[in-house]
């Protein structure tokens, strides 16, 4: 089971969050994808753009942050965290 946490900060502050699960038979980087896609559909959020600094952050701890320059739309919290909480 793939897993997924999303959570929306603000002034140091989770104002909300969700987990995505995905059992498919994808590749990782499609269940992030999808994971991703998912966590802003729920939130009716444009997609955040992937910055090389994100990119090498995800691959080295699962987790990584989208900020104000992540998207394209005015965001009203600081920022979107992801996260990999259980892959298998």
């Amino acid at each position: 089971m793939f897993r997924m946490w999303g959570k929306l900060i603000k002034n140091n502050k989770m104002m909300e969050d969700q987990t995505i699960c995905n059992d498919t038979s994808d590749s990782r980087t499609d269940k992030v994808f999808d994971s991703l896609n998912e966590i802003c559909d729920n939130w009716d959020l444009s997609k955040p753009i992937w910055l090389d600094k994100n990119i090498a952050e995800f691959k080295k701890h699962a987790k990584t942050r989208f900020d104000q320059d992540h998207f394209i739309d005015h965001i009203d919290f600081d920022y979107l965290e992801i996260q990999v909480i259980e892959e298998g």
